[in-house]
């Protein structure tokens, strides 16, 4: 779509397109929580040049989603991300070589011994993909960590979950246990040690780099509702 506006600017929370509201895909008026957020999706149309890219636009994106997906049914797609919980990327181990099981070790056992503390869970790790059920209350606890949160939270702690495979993960970075460099690192453990061992792939290097950038934005967005 070709830019057809001049500026955009903010008032009552609401991003404004020389003056006329901006509208999410479903038509709703696309009123964002805080002013920092607001702001920052005001910065991205500004940034649009000649042709409006929404690649470029992350934050608006996940502001549309927060409110046309996620407002409508918040409990069920609460759900979906506290799923990941039952089988989390930290909690399933390689069962060699030697260098990558003591990365696990080293990368992983810390998440989980955080989630322990945070939560007063406990977690099944495995080696191997056969799934294994975790326990009841560690489904439940960390289930309800997810459902307190808002529909724009849960926007942004949708890219973490899906992307990283990991609620722990997710959940560590939106307490700011851990950072996003922290966070990346372990959910990319296996690519990296992988890259490592075969080379890069160009492709698979910028398919990698397109997801971080997804995960980066719905830190980013965590950090603006504040």
């Amino acid at each position: 779509m070709k830019r057809f506006y001049k500026a955009a600017t903010v008032a009552d929370g609401q991003v404004l397109l020389d003056a006329r509201p901006v509208k999410t895909p479903a038509r709703q008026a696309l009123v964002l929580p805080t002013g920092a957020l607001a702001d920052a999706v005001a910065a991205e149309w500004n940034a649009q040049g000649e042709d409006i890219l929404p690649r470029t636009m992350p934050l608006t994106g996940l502001s549309n989603a927060a409110i046309d997906r996620v407002a409508p049914d918040k409990e069920a797609f609460a759900r979906g991300l506290a799923l990941f919980g039952e089988s989390d990327l930290l909690c399933y181990r390689a069962d060699g070589p030697a260098t990558l099981v003591a990365r696990q070790t080293a990368e992983w056992d810390p998440l989980l011994a955080w989630a322990r503390r945070r939560y007063d869970v406990d977690f099944e790790v495995v080696t191997g993909i056969i799934h294994r059920a975790q326990p009841e209350a560690t489904v439940a606890r960390l289930s309800h960590a997810v459902a307190v949160r808002d529909a724009f939270e849960l926007a942004a702690l949708s890219p973490l979950v899906t992307i990283s495979g990991s609620l722990v993960i997710a959940l560590a970075l939106a307490e700011d246990a851990i950072d996003t460099a922290t966070a990346w690192a372990a959910a990319t453990l296996d690519e990296a040690w992988q890259a490592e061992q075969w080379g890069e792939d160009a492709e698979a290097t910028a398919r990698l780099e397109a997801r971080r950038a997804e995960f980066e934005a719905g830190y980013r967005l965590l950090t603006l509702l504040r």
